[in-house]
């Protein structure tokens, strides 16, 4: 039986959580292809990128509270497969009624997957850590994907981008049929009775996992159309291609610091006070005309995100040691990042690019709020539902 802690299973966890994770690192590409190559507004191009987000992010909705009743193996496999193919009918067609609907279908399949792969992580030794690991794998992926994909496009056209993320889908679903892992830990909950009973998450999950859709939404907001602001103050297409890769290096970074600083700082602190630094980086993305400062804040962007969601990963696995929360990460991400590109394009439509920056500072406000009510409860010790308290196999956060 291959555990999560060994090699094989980190090394399955890894791959499933880039390929359902994709959109974090795609998106300005994703984005920009749809509106250069297949001539798209940008509405109708974030339109696109949203139903994919919102597929993904119905699939968490649904099977999160039922993470502990499915086949997990069976689900990861399966809902990586049907992704792969939904990509590469995508890549044969310009219709954009039909690539509405395989965009749907796809991030259906892709949430699926990632959903059972987050709560399978929840179950590991040290969730956070976990997390961090498979942080630090899709930073090395953005790097991969954001250096060599763009020249591609370039190359053979702008189909090549669903070809590409079709491969990335089906790398995961070899991958995951060979070496997916079972759970680590043993909860108390592995009898259908007591599955059904279980008691609901606290307020405090709650805010702490509406947080995250939020760091979610204003991270999407601004990336979805990087590559378009890029282009629109004047840079050049290989100016704008580096800041893509320094966003990638960038992205390495930010998960494993986060795990090696595990039990070094407050984690409240960080998830509360950390969201305010999206705020800085949006306004000056959308704002300044000097690549420097363009190639840098894109990119401290994703530093932030990656740094502050695996602290309240962490956090969410602790509070609920069920593994509900954090299998509805695929949810919190997707939910927020759904919305997204598709009110970029509309700011951009109607208003400017600008005004998503500003956009930006009014969700991460609402972050800060929302967080501080998860860091009042865990410091006031009430952060943990009763119920689960009283289960000797689960200890207080």
């Amino acid at each position: 039986m291959i555990k999560i802690e060994s090699k094989r299973g980190i090394f399955a966890l890894m791959m499933a959580h880039c390929a359902g994770m994709v959109d974090l690192v795609a998106l300005p590409i994703w984005v920009g292809t749809l509106i250069a190559h297949y001539h798209f507004d940008p509405q109708q191009a974030g339109g696109l990128a949203t139903l994919f987000l919102m597929g993904a992010a119905g699939a968490s909705i649904f099977f999160a509270p039922r993470f502990n009743r499915v086949h997990v193996k069976f689900a990861v496999v399966l809902g990586f497969a049907l992704a792969a193919v939904a990509f590469i009918i995508s890549g044969m067609n310009t219709s954009f009624p039909i690539l509405a609907g395989l965009h749907l279908l796809g991030g259906m399949a892709a949430g699926t997957a990632l959903s059972v792969t987050h709560g399978t992580m929840g179950h590991a030794v040290n969730p956070h850590r976990v997390f961090g690991i498979a942080g630090l794998a899709i930073g090395i992926f953005g790097v991969l994907f954001l250096g060599g994909t763009p020249g591609l496009i370039q190359k053979f056209g702008g189909s090549t981008m669903f070809f590409v993320l079709a491969g990335v889908m089906l790398a995961a679903t070899l991958t995951c049929l060979l070496f997916f892992p079972k759970a680590t830990r043993s909860v108390a909950f592995d009898n259908y009775e007591n599955i059904k009973n279980l008691p609901p998450l606290g307020k405090p999950v709650w805010c702490c996992m509406i947080g995250v859709a939020l760091l979610a939404m204003t991270q999407a907001m601004t990336l979805s159309f990087y590559e378009r602001i890029g282009l629109e103050r004047g840079f050049s297409r290989d100016m704008v291609t580096m800041a893509l890769v320094i966003y990638g290096i960038v992205t390495i970074f930010p998960a494993p610091l986060a795990a090696l600083l595990q039990n070094r700082v407050s984690v409240t602190v960080i998830i509360t006070f950390g969201p305010i630094f999206q705020a800085i980086f949006s306004l000056l993305t959308t704002q300044t005309h000097q690549y420097s400062v363009f190639a840098l804040a894109g990119p401290m962007m994703a530093f932030t995100i990656l740094f502050v969601h695996t602290f309240a990963f962490g956090l969410l696995a602790r509070l609920d040691p069920t593994g509900r929360a954090v299998a509805g990460t695929p949810a919190m991400l997707m939910v927020g990042a759904a919305i997204a590109p598709f009110i970029s394009g509309t700011l951009v439509k109607f208003i400017n690019f600008e005004a998503i920056g500003y956009a930006c500072c009014i969700l991460v406000a609402a972050q800060v709020y929302l967080f501080s009510q998860t860091r009042k409860a865990v410091l006031a010790g009430t952060a943990i539902p009763k119920a689960i308290i009283k289960d000797e196999t689960i200890t207080p956060a």
